[in-house]
């Protein structure tokens, strides 16, 4: 199929210049790998004025890390995360989620911040980010803000970025030592697929412990009643018993193609139950090496 649009493309090689050509134009579009908005050009879901494409420059596409916080650029790509050697030392369950991400080939190109433009309800990247507090940087005619993760979706395909804005860079603290965390997705079939259910759970020292899911909402949600009931208690049987029956107060599945509502709920029972069990005996230094498939 071909793209039935007409619309201008710009290749800044500073952010500047990609700022100015945004600012120029009512409906801009930012192209970095493209994989959900080239789909989206073709299908006509949306409908740019003008293409700026960044992928020329390189100050985007790096990993920096700074003490304990971790910067990941726009143009940071999935398999940059798989091969980042900080994140699998300090943040593994990042790779763990990068390596459930479509193909070998689209994880080549799909950029994790991208991932979250995108807003899907079912994006990898929105609940396991948002266990880490991750805070993306923004960058416009207004000048520059940070947006924590929890505020960034707002629906379906929707996010807080104006038009004219650029997203630069998602950053997050690594968890201190004695962390643990879980990542689960649930797929129709092994291979390429998007998500029908996922969680992502991060327990810290203390029990602190943080929860997120998609594909069962609007857009990503954390868990905010449950950690609530978590928080500082160690993580008995009975008590993730009573963090499983909260879950209807923190996710709205739907039926679509991928799965029914009913499904979808109770397979997440499960999958909330292992991710914490797994999470806190990896935060104790046993439980299943992270990449063992926890469903």
């Amino acid at each position: 199929m071909t793209i039935a649009l007409d619309y201008d493309y710009a290749k800044p090689a500073t952010l500047a210049q990609a700022r100015k050509l945004m600012a120029k134009h009512k409906a801009p579009r930012v192209l970095a790998g493209g994989t959900d908005l080239v789909p989206w050009l073709i299908d006509g879901m949306v409908e740019p004025d003008i293409l700026v494409d960044i992928k020329g420059i390189a100050s985007l596409g790096r990993i920096r890390v700074k003490g304990d916080v971790v910067t990941l650029g726009a143009l940071v790509t999935f398999n940059d995360l798989l091969e980042s050697k900080v994140i699998a030392k300090r943040a593994p369950m990042l790779q763990d989620m990068a390596s459930k991400v479509a193909s070998t080939g689209v994880r080549n190109r799909a950029t994790v911040l991208g991932n979250l433009c995108s807003a899907v309800p079912c994006c990898d990247a929105g609940p396991s980010l948002t266990v880490f507090d991750a805070q993306i940087q923004l960058s416009g005619p207004d000048g520059d803000r940070v947006v924590p993760l929890d505020d960034w979706f707002t629906g379906p395909r929707q996010t807080v970025r104006k038009p004219a804005e650029i997203a630069t860079a998602i950053s997050f603290t690594l968890p201190p030592k004695g962390s643990g965390a879980a990542w689960i997705k649930l797929g129709r079939y092994k291979g390429e697929d998007l998500a029908q259910a996922s969680v992502a759970v991060l327990v810290k020292p203390g029990n602190v412990c943080k929860v997120a899911f998609g594909s069962v909402a609007p857009r990503p949600v954390r868990g905010v009643k449950i950690e609530q009931l978590l928080d500082g208690r160690p993580l008995t049987d009975d008590l993730i018993a009573e963090a499983v029956k909260l879950l209807p107060e923190c996710i709205s599945p739907i039926t679509d193609v991928r799965s029914t509502r009913e499904y979808r709920m109770q397979t997440m029972e499960v999958m909330l139950e292992r991710g914490l069990k797994a999470a806190a005996a990896r935060a104790a230094g046993r439980g299943p090496k992270y990449g063992t498939a926890l469903i």
